[in-house]
């Protein structure tokens, strides 16, 4: 049977609109949510699997949950006020409640920043370099790269370095993992009051509802020119976005505990790269570090660089990678203190791969802060107007933010009730 050209050259075109509608609403909310699956989450989702199997699953079903609904309130503020988050809270609060956010950001994001070169020095360690060189180099790379250089060329190459972690849901699949449990775990409720399993809790909270990640989505939301009458578009790009990144971050949990659940904690990115053996073979490791090599450039470069703008807008200064340093003094000078700091805290003894962890802790710690902001941002009639939070959403939202908060709080006196041998 011959094909008619005039029929196939309509649905070629069907195909391409289809494509580029998608790829219209696809954006900010994809990159944001996408951005959890760093050097940090990776190693945080996969100390889940080989520590406590499957049983983790059911907690970052709740927490996909929280991620919808928080990521969803951020793109509605930016769309609905044409502001970012820090600009928002800084005219809404108090000069000292402000501040305060200010802070917490920049402690969670220095965090993060820590987390990235952590991860740059695991990589470069499986690939058989030195942290202690490949490290510093890294840092004067990244921020010649920004300063100096052209940051959007080299950011295409990270992104598509890190893409390899795309194996995780193949892995997931060839690993053989028992569906069953899967399936009961993610539905079910089988968690553990251990000291572990808290602490892991909070880091999974962190990782998945990164501060960072409210910021971009916001503030992309506002760069792209998007407005209250966009907001079908923008909650469809928001809502997809962060279910993507749940998945992905879900089937590291289950392929690595498919592979080496019950292990206990991980101790190195080696054990980790076990989990892509269904696909990678003998070449695990060396995939695993490649795509972690990616996720860490690229986040050791965007993380201090949001933070940096975020300040700078707080205050009203100067804020542009074009500018020189004379001109920028302010928003270049916090960008390189951060990559300073951020190196020099991952080369200190110690495991990297329990440092990647730990940083995620300290986000979970600080989300619920920003988280509060955020929900009140979005319940204020007179700044939302007809976008507000509804009654059940503001319902749903406040229980979001009041679980985290609970749980981040009651870990941090049971964390600090330790120090004194009391917990």
């Amino acid at each position: 049977m011959k094909l008619d050209p005039r029929r196939a050259r309509s649905a070629l075109r069907r195909r391409i609109r289809r494509a580029l509608a998608v790829a219209a609403v696809l954006g900010p909310g994809l990159v944001a949510a996408n951005a959890g699956n760093d050097a940090g989450g990776i190693a945080t989702y996969a100390s889940a699997g080989a520590q406590f199997g499957y049983r983790t699953l059911f907690v970052m079903a709740i927490v996909t949950v929280a991620l919808v609904v928080v990521q969803e309130m951020a793109a509605r503020l930016g769309a609905t006020t044409g502001n970012g988050l820090v600009s928002l809270i800084r005219e809404q609060f108090s000069l000292r409640l402000a501040t305060f956010s200010v802070v917490c950001l920049l402690l969670a994001n220095l965090g993060l920043v820590v987390s990235e070169f952590a991860g740059i020095g695991a990589a470069m360690e499986l690939l058989g370099a030195s942290r202690y060189v490949a490290v510093p180099l890294a840092a004067i790379g990244v921020w010649a790269v920004v300063v100096l250089g052209s940051y959007r060329y080299a950011e295409r190459l990270f992104v598509l370095l890190s893409l390899v972690f795309l194996a995780y849901p193949i892995s997931a699949l060839l690993g053989h993992p028992h569906w069953s449990r899967v399936a009961e775990d993610t539905f079910i409720p089988h968690l553990s009051g251990s000291k572990a399993f808290l602490f892991l809790t909070v880091a999974l909270i962190g990782t998945t509802i990164t501060p960072y990640m409210q910021l971009y989505q916001a503030a992309a939301v506002v760069e792209r020119g998007g407005a209250a009458d966009d907001l079908r578009a923008i909650r469809i790009d928001s809502v997809t976005g962060s279910i993507f990144a749940s998945l992905i971050s879900m089937s590291i949990i289950i392929a690595t505990a498919a592979a080496i659940g019950g292990r206990g904690p991980l101790a190195s990115a080696a054990e980790a790269a076990q989990a892509l053996e269904p696909v990678a073979g003998h070449r695990a490791e060396t995939i695993f570090a490649i795509g972690l090599l990616g996720a860490s450039l690229l986040a050791a470069a965007v993380v201090p660089l949001a933070t940096s703008y975020a300040l700078a807008e707080a205050i009203g200064a100067e804020r542009s990678v074009s500018r020189k340093f004379r001109d920028a003094k302010l928003f270049l000078g916090l960008f390189t203190a951060q990559i300073v700091v951020g190196a020099a805290v991952a080369l200190a003894p110690g495991n990297l791969f329990k440092l990647l962890v730990n940083t995620q802790f300290l986000n979970g710690l600080i989300s619920p802060i920003l988280l509060t902001f955020i929900l009140v941002l979005a319940n204020r009639k007179r700044l939302m107007g007809a976008n507000v939070n509804g009654p059940v959403f503001r319902a749903v939202a406040t229980v979001c933010t009041i679980g985290v908060s609970v749980l981040a709080a009651f870990v941090a006196v049971q964390t600090v009730l330790g120090w004194f041998g009391i917990a």
